[in-house]
């Protein structure tokens, strides 16, 4: 992308070693051998919540030492975890493409989300689905969202709506073709002292309109009714982010200046991170924003496939908006 000055990382932060590997393996297998399980059961998410306590307590740890702080990154990468590549079907090139089957990446994705807190879907992005595949579709080349190749910009996931998922996990489960597809990622830990006080100021007001991202469908991306809010909150020396380059309006001439100014501080701090299969990558999606360089799909069934679930640290807190205590805001 023009003027990105971010660091390549292909490595993983860490690499689980061949026995815990294993260990995974046999868990989602147990919990994915039934093949009438569905992703999106009570019960099914139950076990998985369960099954969380017997994974590899080097997993647990580092995942339990993230949910406490998320590091000057706001992302953690572990590789090596079993995808089971040997049975994957085509990568799919369907619109709203999701996994409902319990399956061993399904099984890793839903166990991980629990030990974050608990999984989370928005009922209109997706149908509701807990595990969403992130991969090309045909016709969908320049769409601005998971299902394009065209670079997507930087974004936290649904800053737009009351309730945004406090963390973003992905499992690469396929690499693109070229191996040219990266996670662009950038957290305001490093960004933020490159913000001058001004800067600081602006982005800290309500000056900012922030709508449903297009994966939300084109009704909701009218925004309608949205709310006024501000692109940092919190402490002012660690503070939250709400903001997506696409459909982040700034309301005045100074909101659109500090944003300007937000957006080339996440430029000069970003790194790319290069997946390939086995690779976990959570977001803290609080503190940091995220991306994807283009790629050019072939739509021969080995394209790029990553495979996405949402967590919420709280799910108390959205209560409101979850019908009978279940996982997917309806509205």
């Amino acid at each position: 992308m023009p003027g990105t000055t971010d660091n390549t990382a292909v490595a993983a932060d860490w690499n689980l070693g061949p026995a815990d590997a294993d260990t995974c393996e046999r868990l989602a297998r147990t919990l994915s051998a039934d093949g009438g399980d569905q992703v999106d059961s009570p019960a099914w998410v139950a076990r998985a919540r369960d099954a969380w306590d017997e994974l590899p307590l080097p997993l647990r740890r580092a995942v339990r030492r993230f949910r406490r702080h998320s590091g000057p990154r706001g992302t953690l990468v572990i590789g090596g975890l079993p995808v089971d590549r040997a049975a994957l079907p085509p990568t799919p090139a369907v619109p709203g493409s999701v996994q409902r089957q319990a399956t061993v990446p399904a099984a890793l994705l839903t166990m991980v989300a629990c030990g974050l807190g608990e999984p989370l879907a928005y009922l209109a992005e997706k149908s509701g689905a807990l595990v969403q595949d992130v991969v090309p579709v045909p016709g969908q080349e320049a769409f601005h969202g998971n299902a394009g190749s065209v670079p997507l910009s930087f974004h936290t996931e649904n800053g737009f709506h009351p309730h945004p998922p406090d963390y973003v996990v992905f499992l690469c489960l396929r690499a693109d073709h070229d191996r040219t597809a990266g996670m662009r990622v950038a957290g305001i830990r490093q960004a933020l002292p490159l913000l001058t006080p001004a800067d600081r100021e602006a982005l800290s007001a309500p000056e900012f309109r922030t709508t449903p991202p297009p994966s939300f469908g084109p009704d909701a991306a009218s925004g309608a009714g949205a709310e006024p809010r501000p692109v940092l909150s919190g402490a002012a020396e660690d503070p939250d982010i709400r903001m997506a380059q696409l459909v982040t309006a700034p309301l005045t001439p100074r909101a659109a200046a500090a944003l300007a100014a937000f957006g080339r501080a996440c430029e000069a701090t970003a790194r790319t991170l290069r997946l390939t299969p086995g690779d976990l990558v959570v977001i803290d999606n609080r503190v940091t924003v995220h991306g994807r360089t283009a790629f050019r799909p072939r739509y021969d069934g080995a394209d790029r496939w990553l495979q996405r679930t949402y967590a919420s640290a709280d799910l108390r807190r959205s209560r409101d908006h979850r019908p009978d205590d279940g996982h997917v805001l309806a509205r």
